[in-house]
């Protein structure tokens, strides 16, 4: 097998926000981008307690 089978793994979008350079955007802009993000974290947080809980009940049903 050549290296150019393999597939290509692609950055996350996340490793993109991670390696932006923040010291070309404003103070607000910065204020923003926490607020959205901080929304981010709140909505994948609430995805993982729905993920957690609809796992724990079907590990309920099938222990009965």
């Amino acid at each position: 097998m050549d290296f150019d089978d393999l597939p290509v793994k692609k950055d996350s979008p996340l490793t993109a926000v991670e390696r932006e350079d923040l010291s070309t955007i404003s103070a607000e802009e910065l204020e923003g981008r926490v607020e959205r993000l901080t929304a981010e974290i709140d909505r994948t947080q609430k995805e993982i307690k729905a993920k957690k809980a609809s796992r724990e009940a079907a590990a309920a049903f099938f222990k009965s």
